[in-house]
Formats: structure tokens, sequence, C-alpha cells
């Protein structure tokens, strides 16, 4: 019997393992690291590893990345849903930076990365462009040009092409025109009266009025017909 119940609890521990293991197999799939990558940059301008982009805007951003800066920086978007355990993004780009550089030494590298998990972004430029991007800039542009659309709604197209146009006139000589601004929302127009147009209103008289009537014309009519 003891040999049974050994038997039987094995089984149930080993079930549960598995059952760990396949429970824990996907998240962990999805943690990127600079070793899923590959180890030269790849022929599409936009990695979307995350599937953030309809064919339509991966199509539109790899010809906008493509035209950035000419013959003499190679800008890529790249996406991914999350990232490994104590590793940025910032630190990402830059392992990446460091490793798609060194088979185009000729071009500089300019890398915009979003991460869907935390709906977060990036911007890591090759040293040599710290005269024409400083890194002020590319933070900013990561954390206000870029987080601005995917904060309201995850718009990752809009992201990508609010950085590039922030990137390119400064890189073309321009002042920079800064993150953009929060759209002015208009008030939603609504039949119910706010709290100061109800203090004002004479809506309280009116009520009292009623009211006076309503009793004083019945005990009026019993009166005169009694």
């Amino acid at each position: 019997m003891g040999h049974v119940i050994r038997a039987r609890l094995s089984a149930v521990l080993l079930s549960a393992a598995l059952l760990f293991a396949a429970l824990a197999l996907p998240a962990a799939a999805w943690a990127t690291g600079a070793a899923d990558f590959p180890p030269q940059p790849p022929a599409s301008h936009v990695l979307d590893q995350a599937d953030l982009l309809s064919r339509a805007a991966g199509t539109e951003l790899d010809r906008r990345l493509q035209e950035f800066g000419g013959d003499h920086i190679d800008a890529r978007l790249v996406t991914l849903r999350r990232l490994d355990y104590g590793l940025s993004l910032d630190a990402l780009g830059e392992q990446l930076v460091e490793r798609w550089s060194a088979d185009e030494p000729d071009r500089s590298l300019l890398l915009l990365l979003i991460e869907s998990q935390n709906n977060s972004a990036a911007v890591v430029a090759s040293s040599d462009l710290d005269g024409q991007l400083p890194s002020e800039l590319l933070s900013s542009t990561a954390i206000s040009t870029m987080g601005l659309p995917l904060r309201e709604g995850a718009r990752y197209r809009q992201a990508s092409v609010d950085a590039l146009d922030r990137l390119a006139v400064v890189l073309n000589g321009g002042e920079d025109p800064g993150p953009p601004q929060l759209a002015e929302r208009m008030p939603i127009e609504t039949n119910i009266p706010t709290r100061e147009e109800t203090q004002s209103s004479n809506a309280f008289l009116w009520v009292v009025v009623l009211l006076v009537v309503g009793t004083l014309v019945p005990m009026i009519t019993w009166w005169v017909f009694s």
C-alpha cells in the first residue's frame, strides 16, 4: 500500500511540475535580451518582434527609416514584448548598437525601441552622433515625444513618426521643436446642469410655489362648494 501511495504522490508532483513549466514557458519565452536578436542588422529597418504594427504601418515606417539621415545614418525601429529581468531598454539598445555597428563602420546607427508590456520607449544612437543628436535630446524624445502617444492609447506608429520628425529637424540644423503638446480637450456637452448652474437657478423657488398652489387650491375648492 505504501508503494502505491508513494507512486501516486510522485505522479501528482510530476504533473504539477510539468504544468508549472508549461505555464512559465510562454512568459519566459517573451522575455527579450540582446542574444535574442540577429548578430547582423536585418534586411528590414522595422523589427517588429511584438507584432505591434499593421502591415501598412510597418511599410510606411520602414520607408521613413531608410530615408532618415540619408546614407550616413542607419535608423531602425525595434519592438519587443518584455525585457529580460534586470535589463533596461536603454541598455538593450546600447548592446544592439555595439553589435550591429560592427558590420557597418561607415554608418552611424540610430535605434528606436518600444516595449509593449509597459508601453515604454528608448532612443539610442552611436557615440559619433553625440554632436548632432545629444543624449538629452534622445532621452526627451523617448520619454516625452514617444511616451505621450504610447500612454494615450498605445499608438505605436504615431510614437515612431513623432520621434523621427523631431530628430530630423535637429539633424537638419533646425531648432529642437520639443515634445508634442497635450491636445486641449473640449468639454463634453451635456444637459445636466453644473453645480453653479443649479445654485443660481430658480428651480427651488418654482418647487415651493407649486407646492403651495397644490395645497391651497383643493382647500379653497372644498370651502367654496361646501
